[in-house]
């Protein structure tokens, strides 16, 4: 699963999402994509799992980019334990999805499998998606 080697903090504060995507809401090296429309946390095994229907479902064909990565550390305390001493240890890793981020991209591929592939992977994503395609030039 992703997750990065070192980061300056061990721990993160929750944060809430706001506004729009401004770097990744474009194709760059696929031909087809999964852009999000809606904010939410999307953590390592969701997009880990959505790769995996990917490429199962495509075959091992073609070519599939993952444009977001799980950076932000989420902590969680043990079940069953009093408030204070703390805050608990680092659990899982997520990425912080705005509204209109390109996911997933896929090259190499018809659109009716790279749909499908798409639709499979979105499925496994706390956000809602679109395809988008690239537009011929």
């Amino acid at each position: 699963m992703l997750q990065p080697i070192r980061t300056k903090f061990r721990k993160a504060h929750k944060g809430r999402i706001h506004g729009k995507a401004s770097s990744p809401t474009a194709l760059n090296s696929g031909q087809y994509g999964l852009k999000a429309v809606e904010p939410d946390r999307v953590t390592a095994r969701q997009i880990e799992a959505a790769r995996r229907a990917m490429t199962r479902h495509m075959k091992r064909a073609g070519r599939v980019w993952i444009r977001v990565f799980p950076d932000v550390p989420v902590s969680k305390k043990p079940i069953e334990v009093r408030m204070g001493k703390g805050k608990g240890t680092p659990e899982l890793w997520v990425c912080r999805g705005k509204p209109g981020r390109i996911m997933f991209e896929i090259d190499g591929v018809s659109v009716q499998v790279a749909r499908e592939a798409l639709a499979l992977a979105a499925a496994k994503l706390p956000v809602k998606t679109r395809f988008v395609e690239r537009i011929a030039d």
